[in-house]
């Protein structure tokens, strides 16, 4: 199992390969934290114990968006040459290869505490897609953080 997370204390990011239970040491600031053998199912966060986790495409959201902007330019380019059945082709083609990606990339499992991606575990019912209120209530929880620290 890979885990892609930023460091608890300076947010630097950091990969580890969990296989069993390590003691893992940041690069940047030093901190040091024992994380423990993860469970197959992964009920909760290994680094900052959380049950709250989603499951998501381990797609970057960036190709995704150049391939829909760049299918759209290209087709209006071609709808303005008059050319119908080269844009149609054109944003037909796009949305099968979309589809395909779809199907063929597969899924990462997301802390919405620690933010910390845990890829080559296989998502289950108790990893609901993500949630907007979850995801908002962490959120503010990171926002008061930050200003307690600040206020410090």
């Amino acid at each position: 199992m890979n885990v892609r997370f930023a460091c608890p204390t300076c947010d630097y990011p950091n990969r580890l390969t969990l296989d069993a239970e390590q003691d893992w040491q940041c690069v940047s600031c030093e901190h040091r934290q024992h994380v423990d053998r993860p469970e197959a199912a992964l009920p909760n966060c290994v680094l900052c114990g959380t049950h709250d986790l989603y499951k998501k495409k381990d797609f970057p959201h960036w190709l995704g968006m150049g391939l829909l902007v760049g299918a759209c330019l290209l087709s209006v380019l071609t709808y303005g040459l008059y050319e119908k059945w080269l844009t149609w082709a054109i944003l037909i083609g796009t949305a099968v290869f979309d589809g395909v990606l779809y199907l063929c990339v597969g899924d990462a499992i997301v802390c919405y505490r620690c933010n910390a991606h845990y890829r080559g575990v296989a998502a289950n019912d108790s990893h609901p897609p993500f949630e907007l209120t979850t995801g908002e209530r962490y959120r503010q929880e990171r926002i008061r953080k930050d200003q307690m620290k600040s206020a410090r």
